[in-house]
C-alpha cells in the first residue's frame, strides 16, 4: 500500500495584497500528477487546508475541484483533518456527502473517539489501513480553565491533554492490530524539536512545543503531522514526520524544499519513504544592500529568472538616514523588469536589526502580531506579558469559535 502525506495548503492566502491562486492551482495540479505517478492508494491531508476560517469562494472551489479530479486517480481514500486555520464547521459541512466518494473529513475533535477512527477498505471490501484522524486539538478540548490558574499549569494541562488524546486513539485502534494492516495517525501541532523557517502560530498557551516524539504511542506505524511548513522527521524517528507546505508561504520559507511524502508499506512495515519536491511556481526573494547594489542585484536576478509567474521581491535598503521617495525611485528604476516589488524597507547601520516597514497594513498582520506590537508600548514584566498573552490566546480562540458557529 502507498500513502501520500500532505498538509498546510493554506488555500485563499493573501500575501500582503496579492492572492496565490495561480501558484496554488499549479501546486494542486502537480500533486495530482504525483498521485498518478506513484499509484497511491491513500492520501492524508493533515490540516490547514485553508488559510482562514472564512476562505474566499475561489479557494473553496479549488478544494472541491481537487477532490473531484482525485476521483480519476488510483487513490481510493482521502482523509482530511482540520488545522488551527480551518473552520471545523465549514470542513465538516459536506462530510456526509463526500464520504460516498471515499473522502473522510474530521474537522474537530468530539467526545467520541470513534469519530476519529477511519478504517479504509479496498474495492473488494478488504481492510487495507486504519487511520486515527486526529485534527487540531483546540484549547477547549484539552483543559478546563480556572480563574487564577498559572500559565505553566495551563500549558501542562494542554500537553497532558494532547498526550491523553493520542493514547485514547491508540487504545481505539488496538483491536485492529491483529489484522496486520498499517495503523496511521494524523496530527496538527508543534512537536518538540521541529525546525521552522518562519514563526508558526503559537497555537496553545505557554510553550510552543506540544508533544515529544517519544510520547506518541508505539502502535502507530506512521504519524502524518501538519502545522510546521518545513518537511522533516521528528526526534530521530523516521515514521513521525512533517511534510511541510506545498508552496512557500512567506519570504523566510524560500530556501525550503516544498513537496509531499510518499510512504510504502508491506503489511505494517514501512519499506521506503520518499520526498517529492514540488516545482517552484513563483520565486520569492529578499534582496538587501545599498540602493545601487540592490538595483544591480535585481537586474541580475531578473536576467537569470524569466519565469512564467513574476517573482515577488522584498527589498531592504541600507541607508544612513531616511531618503525621500526612495520607495518610488526604486520602483521607477526597475519598472521594466519582469519582477514585482512587494515591499521596500529601510535598515540603518546603527541598528541593523531594526527595519522600517512602511508597506505593512493592518489587514496584512495577524491578530497576534497586532497584540504584541501593542504590548511593546507597555511596561510589562515577563510574567505579566506571559499571563496577558495567555488571556489573549483564549479570547482569540473564543472569537474564532464564535465566527465558525455563525
Amino acid at each position: 500500500m502507498k500513502v501520500i502525506h500532505t498538509s498546510d495548503w493554506h488555500l485563499g492566502q493573501k500575501f500582503l495584497t496579492k492572492d496565490r491562486i495561480e501558484e496554488h492551482q499549479k501546486a494542486l495540479d502537480w500533486l495530482i500528477d504525483i498521485v498518478r505517478q506513484e499509484h497511491a492508494d491513500v492520501m492524508l491531508i493533515s490540516g490547514d487546508i485553508f488559510d482562514n476560517n472564512n476562505p474566499p469562494n475561489y479557494a473553496r472551489n479549488m478544494f472541491y475541484q481537487f477532490l473531484h479530479q482525485m476521483q480519476s486517480t488510483s487513490c481510493r481514500h482521502i482523509v482530511i483533518t482540520g488545522g488551527n486555520h480551518d473552520s471545523p464547521s465549514m470542513l465538516n459541512a459536506p462530510k456526509d456527502i463526500l464520504r460516498y466518494l471515499q473522502v473522510h473529513i474530521v474537522g474537530e475533535a468530539t467526545e467520541n473517539p470513534e469519530d476519529e477512527l477511519i478504517p479504509l477498505y479496498n474495492e473488494h471490501g478488504e481492510l487495507i489501513a486504519v487511520v486515527a484522524a486526529i485534527p487540531f486539538l483546540r484549547d477547549s478540548n484539552l483543559r478546563n480553565a480556572f480563574v487564577g490558574q498559572l500559565v505553566e499549569e495551563r500549558s501542562n494541562q494542554i500537553r497532558q491533554g494532547i498526550i491523553r488524546h493520542y493514547e485514547l486513539m491508540a487504545d481505539t485502534c488496538a483491536p485492529f492490530i491483529a489484522s496486520g494492516v498499517p495503523i496511521l495517525a494524523m496530527g496538527h501541532l508543534y512537536a518538540t524539536g521541529a525546525q521552522s523557517s518562519d514563526k508558526q502560530d503559537n497555537i496553545y498557551v505557554g510553550n510552543i512545543e506540544n508533544i515529544e516524539a517519544g510520547q506518541f504511542p508505539k502502535v502507530f506505524d506512521y504519524i502524518a503531522l501538519g502545522h510546521i511548513h518545513r518537511h522533516q522527521a521528528i526526534g530521530g524517528l523516521e515514521h513521525i514526520r512533517y511534510c511541510g507546505s506545498l508552496i512557500p508561504l512567506s519570504f523566510s520559507e524560500t530556501r525550503d524544499q516544498k513537496g509531499v511524502y510518499s510512504i510504502n508499506f508491506e503489511g505494517r512495515t514501512i519499506t521506503d519513504i520518499n520526498f517529492h519536491e514540488a516545482p517552484l511556481f513563483r520565486r520569492l526573494k529578499t534582496i538587501r544592500g545599498s540602493q545601487e547594489a540592490i538595483e544591480q542585484a535585481v537586474k541580475a536576478f531578473a536576467e537569470r529568472h524569466q519565469d512564467e509567474l513574476k517573482p515577488w521581491l522584498d527589498i531592504i535598503v541600507e541607508v544612513d538616514a531616511p531618503v525621500p521617495l526612495l520607495d518610488q525611485t526604486l520602483r521607477d528604476n526597475l519598472r521594466d523588469l519582469p519582477i514585482e516589488i512587494l515591499k521596500v524597507r529601510l535598515a540603518y547601520p546603527g541598528n541593523p536589526h531594526q527595519l522600517t516597514d512602511d508597506d505593512t497594513r493592518l489587514p496584512d498582520l495577524r491578530p497576534m502580531d497586532v497584540f504584541l506590537k501593542k504590548c511593546e508600548t507597555l511596561t510589562l514584566t515577563p510574567e505579566q506579558l506571559e499571563q496577558l498573552t495567555a488571556t489573549f490566546l483564549e479570547l482569540l480562540e473564543w472569537q474564532q469559535q464564535k465566527e465558525t458557529n455563525l
